[in-house]
């Protein structure tokens, strides 16, 4: 049975909330009759919170996350390793390799994987900046922390060729992440020690 709204600004922003993810009705339901307990001041700062984020956040333009700035904290931090970038395949994997605390380099994130099937090939992604940063850059090592899938494979391959020509060290996270594995469900110590032990890319399948 479809549930019957008094009023239409309130089944409005119901259905709203329930387009985002894993929000079903009746939990949409529930926010917005939250919201409404909430004073108006306090319900401009939500939405104005969203607003903001739409219309002024930008991706960095050195290795793509997101940033307020041009070039994100992370790359411009004079503390951070410039000389190391942890290639990821998207901004949740930055910051869950944040929440290690283990890794001290620069970042690349590519914008996805290699998927043949849901129409994801190499030019679609951030693989050509990434060769491109490598010389320009002085990059010593390049570690590939893509999920341990078929299609994070493939990605990782096709980065190792692209790359082979620079001499630049390539590695991979230690197999501690289940093959299958997304990136984001590791726990942060698993992830932390693949990161301290990765191993070199060429021998990191014997």
């Amino acid at each position: 049975m479809n549930q019957q709204y008094s009023s239409t600004l309130l089944e409005n922003a119901v259905n709203e909330f329930a387009k985002l993810p894993g929000i079903g009705r009746k939990t949409a339901l529930r926010l917005v009759l939250h919201l409404l307990k909430q004073s108006e001041a306090e319900v401009d700062a939500f939405g104005n919170a969203f607003i903001s984020l739409r219309r002024e956040i930008v991706y960095c333009k050195v290795c793509h996350n997101i940033s307020d700035t041009e070039v994100c904290h992370i790359c411009s931090n004079p503390g951070r390793d410039h000389h190391t970038i942890c290639v990821v395949e998207n901004i949740k994997d930055v910051m869950t390799i944040e929440n290690t605390q283990q890794y001290r380099g620069l970042y690349h994130v590519l914008g996805g994987i290699i998927s043949p099937m849901d129409g994801v090939g190499p030019g679609d992604l951030e693989i050509e900046s990434l060769v491109k940063r490598v010389p320009d850059e002085e990059i010593k090592e390049v570690i590939l922390a893509l999920s341990t899938t078929m299609e994070g494979d493939t990605t990782n391959f096709y980065i190792f060729r692209k790359l082979s020509p620079t001499n630049v060290k390539i590695t991979t996270i230690a197999r501690g992440i289940a093959i299958g594995d997304e990136l984001e469900y590791a726990d942060e110590v698993t992830l932390g020690r693949s990161i301290v032990n990765r191993v070199e890319f060429t021998n990191s399948f014997k």
